[in-house]
């Protein structure tokens, strides 16, 4: 039993090799969670944006602790330094490369693809695919 769990493993991890096909890059803003205050309905959707920007490619655990570490700056340089607090714990808890959701740290790659150094054909689909920048 445990050497069919093991091939199982296997079979799983071997899924998440570097021939994937990175998917457009999407947002959904804040994912779940209000994009600003009732009368600033877009206060913090930009910090949201450029964080689904960094979850979307994926990368190390580090990139995704400085990612949610930024969207906590962000958030707090907009004036909401409680909200920031709140939104750094959410995304913590919820951004794991381990769910299977659509915005799960490396939310364009199929999943699963867990954390880990993107490899050159990667962050070339990643580089063809960013969205151009905004003035």
């Amino acid at each position: 039993m445990r050497y069919l769990l093991v091939l199982g493993l296997i079979g799983v991890l071997s899924g998440c090799s570097s021939n994937e096909e990175l998917k457009p890059f999407t947002s959904d803003g804040c994912s779940s969670f209000p994009n600003g205050t009732r009368a600033q309905n877009s206060l913090w959707l930009s910090c949201c944006e450029q964080h689904d920007l960094a979850y979307w490619q994926g990368g190390t655990y580090q990139q995704r602790l400085e990612a949610d570490n930024e969207l906590k700056a962000c958030v707090a340089g907009v004036g909401e330094p409680e909200i920031a607090a709140l939104m750094l714990a959410g995304v913590r808890v919820g951004g794991s490369p381990f769910w299977p959701t659509e915005f799960r740290w490396g939310y364009g790659w199929p999943y699963l693809k867990p954390y880990g150094e993107l490899s050159a054909a990667e962050q070339a689909q990643v580089k063809k695919l960013l969205p151009p920048r905004q003035p």
